[in-house]
């Protein structure tokens, strides 16, 4: 699916802090199918990841300590004002609003559970061109150990609507934005490592994720959680070679 824009509150764009990006660039591109423009010298060797010339996803240096990681982006009007309004939610500033030459203005914040997230607001880059196909992405998923906060905090922010879903088999929240799921939340319960945080996990669309998963192990990458049905398809939960963890979907079910 072609995307020419995306409504405020809606996730947007991803990128991955990495610690090897050399590796990192040969791992994607090797497992989705990837492009990798390198967007130069004066971008910190940030690169855009592309299908068919069309934007999916970006990679660069991490810019944090720790593991590396994949960052959800949730576009908004207005970078300032989302800050304000997030700040008074409750929410953390752990970098103030600054504009990407004439992409757009970016933040990254921390939920009141520990979840970090970054806000968009897109000038001539709206995000991901090109999703819900293989290699792209396809959902954006919170998991949290306090879902009480969450759902205080998003729909305070994003306007966002916490609604139970009916068709899970466990405890699953989809978030909706005018009428329209745009995410979900899931709750960490004793079974996760505690020295996991809240996080943003970003899923990626596959044609079998089977034979995906294997591929990742054989290009360096390793299986966290084995293929499992869940939602619309076949999920599984991997790690590339430097730590950084995503999940993939395969799409059984009519949407």
């Amino acid at each position: 699916m072609k995307k020419t824009s995306y409504a405020p509150g809606t996730p947007s764009w991803i990128d991955l802090g990495t610690t090897d990006l050399p590796a990192a660039k040969a791992f994607y591109s090797a497992l989705f199918g990837w492009e990798i423009v390198d967007m130069g010298p004066d971008a910190g060797g940030y690169c855009m990841a592309e299908i068919g010339g069309l934007p999916v996803a970006g990679l660069g240096i991490a810019q944090n300590p720790g593991p590396p990681y994949w960052t959800t982006y949730i576009s908004v009007a207005d970078a300032d004002a989302a800050l304000t309004k997030i700040k008074d939610a409750g929410g953390q500033v752990l970098v103030e609003p600054f504009d990407v030459f004439d992409s757009g203005r970016m933040a990254v914040f921390m939920d009141p559970a520990g979840a970090v997230f970054s806000i968009w607001q897109p000038l001539k880059h709206i995000g991901s061109v090109l999703v819900n196909e293989p290699g792209t992405l396809m959902w954006n998923e919170l998991t949290t150990r306090e879902p009480d906060k969450a759902l205080a905090f998003y729909p305070d922010v994003f306007g966002w609507v916490g609604e139970d879903d009916p068709s899970a088999t466990s405890a699953y929240t989809q978030w909706m934005l005018d009428s329209a799921a745009i995410g979900g939340m899931i709750v960490m319960d004793d079974k996760w490592p505690s020295e996991v945080p809240s996080h943003w996990m970003v899923y990626f669309n596959v044609e079998n994720v089977e034979q995906s998963a294997a591929k990742v192990i054989e290009l360096g990458g390793s299986v966290i959680v084995p293929p499992f049905p869940a939602g619309p398809g076949i999920c599984a939960v991997v790690q590339d070679p430097q730590g950084a963890s995503f999940s993939l979907i395969e799409v059984t079910a009519q949407m």
